[in-house]
């Protein structure tokens, strides 16, 4: 404690005077606990000093212990060392006679090995030279087994000199066997009983010479027996494209007649097998040279048949010799490509498949474990793969076959066409074109006879010309929908602005929309299909996605017909509405005549489309006609004359009658998955026009700042129109558009107010020339219509963008000549 510790402890312990008769005590319990620390510390000095001594004592010791145990090892290793040499000493003279012993057994044994190839040579010369060729083949076998033993003394003179005989003595073997061959398939191995005996027997010496001589004889032989065949067929009579399935028949006629006697060959070493090979390489010749040196182009019926038969003997060598890549059924496959069928009968068909696959492959597998396709042949290779070692010099000249398969289609699609109804039967499970159906029947059909015949460039070109038919399907397709007349919209997008249909042209669009999705799916799997098949070198070239986006454009120029096609209907209940007087009527009440018009029009037309369409195509179709039909609303309003306020209240209501209609189109097409986005998108384009009208409906002296609210990017002349149908004079127009133009956006000059959705571009601007508000409203009754509807149009589709609302404002500009109008027109 430090001083002012002790005396706060003092204080604490002492607080009054009366507290200081406790001194006494507190001294004596004080003296105590010094006295029991003091004892406690002497007690822990003795200790330590006891310890001390101690544990010198015990590192004392512990040296001594060490020092011992060395001397110890010490002593160890030196008897060790005295009892080694000791050892050593005695076992001195043994290790000699081992070794004597040791090279006296190896030099007895050399010497007697010896003499048995001494002995074994001299009786394998006396066999050759008798053509004992069982004996001599058994004899031989063992004199090589004598010759290894002596590999090291070849050098030896005595050595060399056997070895030399040996040689000799093979040759002779060698000799009698080759001039003993020579005579088989002469004849004589019917008349002489004991001449296959005996060549069966020469093939067990072959076998012991070195392997060298049995490719030499099996050479030999495949030569000799292919001679009478190359004089034969190198002929001028049957030297001919259409005498090549003789030459298939003569192989197998000749491995048929000869199969008894060819099995003096021992199995191992496959003599039809090499002999095959051989065939296939000089047919491959003959044919090359027939193919190249004909001076016409080759019947195709004639060339198919060749290379038919062709592919069917290079299978059946497959097939009776095994070898390259496991042929696989692909016409279940090819048949699968454009089927229409429900989720269980797909998987119970992938099921089957796999396990077909599956079946196949473990069969392969137990017939490599137990050996039955083991063609190992010396300097061949095992399992030689026959698949297109002759087929392939067909390749490069099959292309009159393309150019009649490529005709055969387009003539069949010229039929289809023709014969199409361009309708489908109640109840049909697709609503597909059967001229779509019948032409991928054909190009499958097609697929199968190329690929059994040829899996590389020729299946590649074949796959070519199935693109060319599928766009020229496309462009029949495209042909068939319905044409309009001609005007700003056709010469800015390229699109007929007015096309009148009928309920049977609506349904046809519809087919035709279907069939080109059926085609887009169908032409992919036919691609991954033709990929699978053909070579892998040719795989990354088959694409379909050219196709693919020309049907993808017919189903777009489909849908937006089918768009325009309703749209015209719409034309009488839209001139009608402008004829309504709506500056006279005296009272409000239900929806307008118009309106029931275009409700009749609906209802007859879009529970078939939704019936037809598929849900994705009847939303676009939605889209697309919400996004032209409400534009097109709020300009028929601009068309219209003064308004009253009882006229602006009904047409009002008439828009919100028009929005209910269009809001309940998804519910009358029995297609709700689309209603809800779609129902914002309805809510968003006739919200314009009833903001319009809202703006009608306002008094005259707080119209400007309505028209700001429910418009921030209005214009002076659009807002000079609601003026005019408000109802107001030119004189007190004025003073309200001073007062707009002060307070209003910052336009400078009137320009003409392009009604669209957002996020279209601003229309171009009106002229200054154009002054007289008739004018301008004129411009707008006869061309606002038609641009925004064409603007409309344009927005969302996926083959025109903003790009065609620009070409449009251009044609605005100048209709004759608009700069982007080629782009569209092209």
């Amino acid at each position: 404690m430090d001083k002012s510790s002790a005396l706060e402890y003092i204080n604490q312990m002492f607080p009054t005077e009366a507290s200081l008769s406790g001194v006494e005590p507190l001294m004596q319990k004080i003296h105590g606990e010094i006295r029991r620390v003091d004892a406690s510390i002497l007690s822990a000095v003795r200790q330590q000093s006891n310890s001390g001594t101690k544990a010198k004592e015990d590192l004392a010791d512990a040296t001594r212990a060490v020092e011992e145990l060395s001397y110890k090892i010490q002593e160890i290793k030196s008897k060790a060392e005295q009892s080694e040499a000791m050892v050593q000493e005695i076992c001195r003279d043994i290790k000699k006679l081992d070794f004597a012993k040791k090279n006296i057994t190896t030099t007895i044994t050399a010497l007697h090995r010896l003499t048995m190839l001494v002995s074994a040579v001299e009786q394998l010369q006396v066999m050759a030279s008798k053509r004992q060729y069982k004996e001599a083949a058994a004899q031989l076998e063992a004199v090589n087994q004598l010759c290894n033993h002596f590999e090291a003394f070849r050098d030896f003179p005595k050595i060399a000199e056997l070895r030399e005989k040996l040689n000799n003595i093979k040759q002779i073997l060698k000799s009698h066997v080759f001039s003993d061959f020579s005579s088989l398939g002469t004849g004589k191995e019917t008349e002489e009983t004991n001449l296959l005996q005996q060549l069966s027997d020469s093939c067990l010496v072959v076998d012991a010479l070195e392997p060298s001589v049995r490719e030499e004889l099996v050479n030999n032989f495949c030569s000799r027996e292919l001679t009478s065949y190359e004089q034969i067929f190198e002929g001028a009579e049957l030297a001919k494209l259409d005498k090549t399935e003789r030459r298939y028949a003569w192989i197998k006629r000749r491995i048929r007649t000869n199969e008894e006697i060819w099995k003096i060959f021992p199995a191992s070493w496959h003599v039809p097998y090499r002999l095959c090979i051989q065939f296939c390489k000089q047919t491959r010749k003959q044919v090359e040279s027939i193919l190249v040196n004909m001076k016409e182009k080759p019947v195709v019926a004639i060339l198919l048949l060749a290379l038919q038969r062709t592919v069917e003997f290079e299978k059946e060598l497959e097939s009776k010799f095994g070898g390259g890549v496991p042929s696989t059924d692909i016409g279940d496959d090819i048949e699968e490509i454009g089927t229409w069928e429900n989720n269980s009968q797909n998987v119970s068909k992938i099921r089957k498949k796999y396990e077909k696959k599956f079946a196949a492959s473990q069969e392969s597998d137990e017939n490599v474990k137990t050996g039955e396709k083991d063609l190992s042949v010396t300097g061949t290779g095992a399992g030689f793969n026959f698949r297109g070692m002759i087929s392939s010099c067909f390749e490069p000249h099959l292309t009159p076959y393309i150019e009649l398969e490529e005709k055969t289609l387009m003539d069949d699609l010229e039929k289809f066409v023709q014969e199409e109804t361009w309708d489908i039967e109640d109840g049909s499970q697709n609503n597909v074109l059967s001229s779509s159906t019948q032409l991928f029947s054909n190009i499958k059909k097609s697929l199968k006879r190329c690929s059994a015949l040829s899996k590389n460039q020729t299946l590649f070109n074949l796959f070519k010309v199935f693109q060319r038919v599928l766009k020229a399907y496309a462009t029949k397709l495209f042909c068939k929908l319905p044409k309009g007349g001609t005007g700003i919209v056709a010469a800015a997008t390229g699109m007929d602005g007015q096309i009148k249909v009928s309920d049977r042209d609506e349904r046809v669009i519809c087919y035709i929309v279907n069939s080109a999705e059926y085609c887009h799916k169908t032409s992919g799997e036919l691609a991954e299909k033709v990929s699978e098949i053909i070579d892998p070198h040719y795989a990354d070239g088959v694409d379909m996605s050219e196709v693919q986006d020309e049907f993808s454009a017919v189903i777009t120029k489909s849908l937006v017909t089918l768009v325009l096609g309703i749209e015209t209907k719409f034309d009488t209940e839209m001139a009608a509405m402008t004829r309504v007087p709506w500056g006279t009527l005296d009272s409000v009440g239900d929806q307008s005549g118009y309106v029931n018009g275009i409700n009749t029009i609906l209802s007859s037309s879009i529970p078939v489309l939704g019936n037809l369409l598929t849900p994705v195509y009847f939303q676009f179709f939605l889209d697309k006609l919400a996004s032209s039909l409400g534009p097109r609303f709020y300009a028929n309003i601009f068309r219209c004359k003064q308004l009253s306020e009882t006229g602006a209240q009904q047409m009002l209501l008439d828009t919100q009658a028009m929005k209910t209609i269009l809001l309940e189109i998804p519910s009358l097409a029995r297609q709700t998955s689309t209603a809800a986005s779609y129902s914002k998108f309805v809510s968003r384009e006739m919200s314009r026009a009833e903001a319009l009208l809202k703006v009608i409906l306002s008094p005259t002296d707080s119209v400007a700042d309505t028209y700001r609210a429910l418009f921030p990017e209005g214009t002076p002349m659009e807002f000079q129109r609601i003026l005019e149908l408000k109802g107001l004079k030119k004189a007190d127009q004025q003073g309200i558009l001073d007062d707009f133009n002060k307070h209003g956006p910052g336009f400078t000059q009137p320009s003409v107010a392009v009604v669209m959705p957002q996020p279209m571009p601003a229309p171009p601007a009106l002229p200054l020339a154009i002054t007289n508000p008739a004018t301008a409203a004129g411009f707008i009754a006869n061309s606002e219509d038609v641009l925004t509807r064409a603007a409309a149009l344009g927005r969302g589709a996926a083959s025109t963008g903003f790009k065609k609302f620009i070409a449009l404002t251009e044609a605005a500009k100048d209709r004759k000549d608009g700069p982007l109008r080629r782009l569209f027109n092209a």
